[in-house]
């Protein structure tokens, strides 16, 4: 008798309750197929440290693949492939499906900015025989974490003659790197009593230039002069530029495999480049979809979305609007009918630091993709909160495609939170939820994703694409 309600109570089990899979375990033959596809994303990742880079590095693939450049004034048919850029920094691509854009559009938005460190406006000052940038942080960093790194310098100047100029300094091998200093253990009894959020203020994140004056004894700040020289000579700029000035620092280390199984990524910025790549190569790999697409590539979301390059533009909106006004229907109905992915990263469940998080509600490395209904802080605030509706559409999808996904928060409630671009898509009247990857040690300048995840990602955002 008691076995047999054993096996009742099994049967019962396994028809009710639910523990999402471990891929590695479940499907281990993905593992040839995840490995191949990061060599793509690594590539990617080392080659697009900032919003400008990853534009030029996704605009490049697209004009090989077929694509051009969108024209409102043009009229476009199934199968044909366009793009728009935003100033450099943002990016929106379509291919135009088999159905009426009246029965709406398909979008996957990722955002390709990453926490970093600025350059203030005034930046460049000498101190005690070394030149020095002061420096402006930028997104949510430990500042501590940026100190005794190397550092690649990344930009552009917009010269006074309207030419511009790019900068990269620390990425080749024969570069050298800059750097943000730490004061040494041994003098750092007082430094040791500051909160971790102190670690290294924001006023001490000076990046070291150089300690060699330019060769005149009466230059009153020779080795400020001998930085200028060295940036005048190689891009012909002087101080008075950096006021037309976007300058970026980054790590210069390389992505690379992590652990004796090179399961797992390391590197910078996969918050959310690693969503970014995704949607680009499911784009490029959809040839005639049912809907029309339209990926977004967005810049700011780490300080908030803001300006003409993040997602609270109307640049979504109006290129959108552009490809409704060529048939002749209502942007709202459009809009209406839409849904999005909003492709954006959740923190891993880390062992080391468990307390921060509620192992039910948390996403795992290796179980797929992570939908995020909500994000928000302190009761959802800031959410968009997708529908149970809109949920149920987005799973019925994955699991039909054979995508493999999870469920879960960003840890636990009261310890703080974040948000993403999905609610200035659900502001247009679009369905829009998160997915995205866990992600261990995010907004360091080193975080680690899953291979067998980020793979399962392009599925996701693929399957949402469906081929007529």
């Amino acid at each position: 008798m008691a076995e047999k309600e054993l096996s009742k109570g099994k049967q019962l089990e396994k028809e009710l309750c639910w523990e999402y899979p471990n891929i590695a375990k479940k499907a281990p033959e993905q593992r040839e197929k995840a490995h191949e596809f990061a060599k793509g994303y690594m590539e990617f990742l080392g080659a697009c440290k900032t919003e400008r880079e990853c534009v030029n590095y996704a605009e490049k693939l697209l004009l090989e693949a077929g694509y051009e450049r969108f024209d409102s004034k043009k009229k476009y048919k199934a199968g044909d492939k366009v793009f728009s850029t935003n100033r450099g920094k943002a990016m929106a691509i379509t291919v135009f499906g088999k159905k009426s854009i009246a029965e709406g559009v398909r979008i996957n938005g990722a955002h390709i900015d990453s926490p970093r460190i600025d350059l203030r406006p005034n930046p460049l000052y000498e101190s005690n025989d070394i030149a020095l940038f002061k420096t402006h942080y930028y997104g949510g960093i430990k500042k501590y974490q940026w100190g005794t790194i190397p550092l690649a310098m990344h930009g552009v100047v917009v010269k006074k003659d309207g030419t511009t100029v790019e900068i990269t300094i620390g990425e080749d091998p024969s570069d050298p790197v800059l750097y943000i200093t730490d004061l040494l253990i041994h003098l750092a009894k007082q430094q040791m009593q500051r909160t971790l959020s102190e670690g290294l203020r924001a006023e001490e994140l000076n990046i070291v230039l150089g300690t060699t004056p330019y060769p005149d004894d009466s230059v009153k700040e020779p080795f400020r002069l001998e930085v200028l020289r060295y940036l005048n000579e190689k891009y012909g700029i002087t101080e008075r530029d950096f006021a037309r000035a976007e300058i970026e620092f980054v790590p210069a280390d390389k992505p690379r495999d992590i652990g004796f199984d090179r399961s797992l990524i390391g590197g910078y910025g996969q918050d959310d480049r690693v969503c970014a790549y995704a949607a680009l190569r499911a784009q490029l790999d959809t040839v005639n979809p049912e809907y029309t697409t339209v990926t977004i590539l967005t810049d700011k979301e780490e300080i908030g979305s803001c300006g003409t390059t993040g997602s609270k533009s109307n640049f979504l909106y109006d290129y959108i609007c552009y490809l409704v006004q060529m048939e002749g229907v209502d942007a709202k109905d459009v809009f209406a009918k839409s849904a999005c992915l909003s492709a954006d990263v959740n923190g891993a469940y880390d062992p080391t630091f468990a307390d921060a998080f509620e192992a039910k509600n948390s996403s795992y490395l290796n179980r797929g993709v992570v939908l995020t209904k909500y994000t928000g802080s302190g009761g959802k605030f800031g959410a968009s909160d997708a529908s149970a509706e809109f949920m149920a559409k987005v799973i019925d999808i994955m699991d039909k495609n054979g995508v493999y996904w999870q469920i879960g928060e960003l840890g636990k409630l009261d310890l703080g939170g974040g948000g993403t671009i999905a609610g200035d898509v659900a502001r247009l009247n679009v369905d829009v939820v998160d997915l995205g990857v866990a992600v261990l040690s995010m907004h360091s300048p080193f975080e680690v994703t899953s291979k067998l995840d980020n793979y399962n990602m392009y599925l996701a955002f693929k399957a949402f694409y469906p081929e007529a």
